[in-house]
């Protein structure tokens, strides 16, 4: 057996080899040359798996390690009998953890309090679920936007998209890329959308580059009919629209869910469901020892301070989104370097909080983001 791996997916070099012959390559590399002797793949999106890349090779598995399956054609790959699996849900957490360091930000660049702000979530899948929890934890509002899940349970508890656009404060994008379709997401938010908007919304995405249109975002942003936003995924990349970048609060490199946790999550997922399809016998494998952060201890003292003030304190301590923001504003030609060379990143889980003079309320809410609390 023969198996192409993507030479960037973590945790996985030595893993397969007692089984098959494998072979790494960068995604973006990956041609129907290199796939035409190969039974299985497993990559990541920038490998795009169609008609052009696996016909006339021997692929029967492909597997990518995100979450997003927009560069897997799966009607072409079903109909010529080639399974697929994508890793639903494996960032999550780490998209939660980005999520709160750039609320945590932005409440004070802006200076807002979370118990005043209404956060509009669009996508309420595996990732706009743990949005919706940590928006609850820090004291915000949330209104919601799912049209299958609305169709599939019901209108209730959930608002249409214009509705959302005029109830929210801070909006938040986690929905999966469909170019086609009654729940098409390709440019979703574009022109007449971002006229819709109030003037202090804060707009974030993090869920697929095309799901907005840049360019009506970059007019937005220039005609001041949007002030604030954050992107951590761009239409064309890694060739982003610099002059957009700087126009926003907060611009990284797609690295949301680039977590070590994330990262193995996806990895396992992987190597498990191929594992399940040809038999080996791994199917519970996951990477050991992952790199740790470089304190897991986290001293903390609420003492003079809001709930506000001491969970951001200790958001900012497991993560800064604003490290990330810098380095892509220093280099943005870097982008695809900058995400594969991505420092070590350990979600909330990783951390112990030694809090002192912290109410009950507070330690409630630290152990619901998943710090474990002393």
């Amino acid at each position: 057996m023969r198996v192409v791996i993507d030479d960037k997916i973590p945790f996985i070099k030595g893993i397969l080899e007692p089984f098959a012959e494998v072979v790494y390559f960068p995604g973006s590399k990956i041609d129907k040359h290199i796939v035409k002797e190969a039974d299985a793949l497993i990559v990541r999106s920038r490998t795009l798996c169609d008609k052009n890349l696996l016909e006339g090779s021997r692929i029967k598995f492909v597997a990518t390690a995100t979450i997003g399956y927009d560069h897997i054609d799966t009607n072409w790959c079903e109909a010529n009998g080639i399974e697929w699996t994508n890793a639903a849900g494996c960032n999550s957490s780490s998209v939660q953890q980005y999520m709160a360091s750039t609320l945590v930000y932005l409440s004070k660049k802006l200076n807002f309090k979370f118990e005043d702000r209404t956060l509009g979530v669009i996508g309420i899948g595996n990732v706009g679920k743990k949005i919706v929890r940590l928006a609850e934890i820090l004291g915000m509002r949330v209104v919601l936007n799912d049209p299958p899940l609305a169709r599939q349970r019901g209108p209730c508890g959930y608002v249409s998209l214009d509705g959302l656009i005029q109830e929210a404060d801070i909006i938040s994008l986690h929905v999966p890329l469909n170019n086609i379709g009654e729940d098409k997401t390709y440019h979703l938010i574009g022109e007449l959308k971002l006229k819709k908007f109030n003037k202090s919304t804060i707009f974030i995405n993090t869920s697929r580059g095309e799901v907005v249109d840049n360019l009506a975002l970059k007019n937005a942003l220039k005609s001041d009919v949007l002030k604030n936003a954050v992107l951590d995924v761009w239409e064309n990349e890694p060739d982003i629209d610099l002059e957009l970048m700087k126009m926003l609060d907060i611009a990284t490199p797609h690295i949301a869910g680039y977590s070590a946790d994330g990262k193995a999550n996806g990895t396992a997922m992987s190597v498990r469901a191929l594992s399940k399809y040809f038999n080996l016998g791994i199917d519970n494998w996951f990477p050991e020892n992952l790199p740790l952060p470089s304190s897991s201890l986290i001293v903390i003292d609420a003492k003079n301070k809001t709930l506000q003030e001491t969970i951001s304190e200790v958001i900012e301590k497991t993560y800064e989104v604003k490290n990330d923001d810098e380095r892509l504003r220093n280099a943005p030609q870097d982008f695809e370097k900058q995400r594969g060379n991505y420092p070590v990143r350990r979600e909330f889980q990783a951390f112990t909080i030694n809090l002192k003079n912290g109410s009950a309320e507070l330690v409630e809410r630290l152990k619901e983001l998943g710090l474990k609390v002393n």
